[in-house]
């Protein structure tokens, strides 16, 4: 006999939401809207949009999208530091952390097409070349995932796996030449400790490269402290890779080895659709073949609302303070923009130099609501060569990467 329940037949609430007009909005709200009239047909307030997570015992507050392996971010609101506490940075992982990270034993090799290779302790890397500490940028090129549609495969990521600490380590240019780079070396293949989900010990979870040019740049890091501390063992203690501005998964955690190698590297996670996006525009669902993929490498123009929380109630016709973030892979942002009027019109920010190459950028707007009621602010960033942000998703592909699409948050003036 089918059993059927009144549970089985209610429509989603993505579905209820999206049957709802400008008055059915406002009285979900509990407030009117002054700006309804400018909203785009189909736009869903965030304050009715927000998902829940569950908490992170091991960093709290942090939302848990996947505990096998490890993968979790943190809301908006708790990146608001100018330097990125170890506790608030994003976990991505592949496999199963290494159970053994002793500092004292750990070591590095560097081969494949170099002249010398290398077998190097920590305590061999702080002493025999310079170490920097430079604030810099990892995100997860899946970020923002969770907005695409039709939905992509993978953790489903809004805006929270993004971090920028002060990375402690030496530059891997200085590693290589002491290696010294055969004209043969043409990317690097990265190794880590950790353990593939099935336990086969024949099995890589993940091993990603970079061309030999981003490897040499300057700001590209082996990593062995995060804010002048341990970095959490979930971030990669004791060693690690930065390569900012590009995909995190460049950026290897647990790291034992770096190959050079005179090919493009084929290691896990490296070929078929991972970490790579459409050659050419395709349209949403479309299935791809492998070989009109292409490397994801510079990530795209982005920025954050970290203050206030989203869901903020203040007095109509007081001045407060909206901040954030913004950020452009490999780029530099050079303008931030906010609006209160559902993209309407818009207002140029105050937008902080970085402190360094990759690292994030700090903007501050004042802003004033004039009516009471449900405003939503948007904040968009614009690079150095001219590209902005855009209003929704940009364009789809199957594994859902490179969403830069605006931030918003809900305020509510009373």
């Amino acid at each position: 006999m089918t059993r059927h329940s009144s549970e089985t037949n209610k429509p989603s609430r993505r579905i209820l939401l999206k049957s709802l007009t400008g008055a059915g909005f406002a009285a979900a709200l509990g407030a009117p809207i002054p700006f309804v009239g400018r909203m785009a047909e189909g736009l869903i307030p965030v304050a009715l949009a927000q998902g829940t997570g569950g908490l992170s015992v091991q960093k709290p507050g942090l939302t848990v999208l996947n505990d096998r392996p490890v993968n979790m971010e943190a809301p908006p609101h708790l990146l608001d530091d100018a330097v990125t506490p170890a506790a608030r940075m994003f976990v991505r992982n592949n496999g199963l952390p290494p159970a053994s990270t002793n500092v004292d034993t750990w070591r590095l090799v560097v081969d494949g097409e170099v002249k010398t290779p290398l077998d190097l302790s920590i305590a061999e890397l702080k002493s025999q070349f310079e170490t920097a500490t430079l604030q810099l940028q990892i995100e997860c090129a899946g970020n923002g995932r969770r907005f695409m549609k039709p939905a992509a495969r993978g953790n489903q990521w809004s805006f929270g796996a993004i971090s920028c600490a002060a990375w402690t380590g030496v530059r891997l240019r200085d590693v290589l030449e002491r290696a010294g780079l055969k004209e043969s070396a043409l990317y690097t293949a990265h190794y880590g400790a950790d353990t593939h989900l099935s336990g086969d010990p024949e099995k890589q979870p993940i091993s990603r490269g970079v061309p030999v040019a981003k490897a040499i740049e300057p700001h590209t890091l082996i990593a062995f402290a995060v804010n002048s501390d341990d970095m959490p063992s979930l971030n990669g203690h004791p060693l690690r890779l930065v390569a900012p501005g590009w995909p995190g998964s460049c950026s290897q955690k647990w790291l034992t080895r770096i190959e050079l190698r005179d090919r493009v590297h084929d290691g896990a996670k490296m070929t078929g659709q991972s970490y790579r996006v459409p050659a050419f525009p395709v349209r949403p669902g479309a299935s791809v073949a492998d070989e009109d993929m292409q490397i994801i490498e510079s990530l795209p123009v982005k920025s954050l609302i970290t203050a206030p929380q989203t869901g903020v109630r203040v007095n109509a016709g007081d001045a407060f303070e909206v901040r954030g973030h913004a950020w452009a892979g490999d780029l530099d942002v050079v303008a931030l923009d906010v609006s209160i009027d559902f993209g309407a019109s818009w207002s140029a920010a105050d937008l902080s130099a970085p402190a360094n190459k990759y690292a994030w950028q700090r903007w501050r707007a004042e802003i004033r609501l004039p009516e009471a009621g449900y405003y939503e602010i948007w904040a968009r960033a614009r690079d150095i060569q001219g590209r902005m942000q855009p209003a929704t998703t940009p364009g789809w592909n199957p594994r859902g990467y490179l969403n830069n699409m605006q931030h918003r948050i809900a305020v509510f003036a009373l």
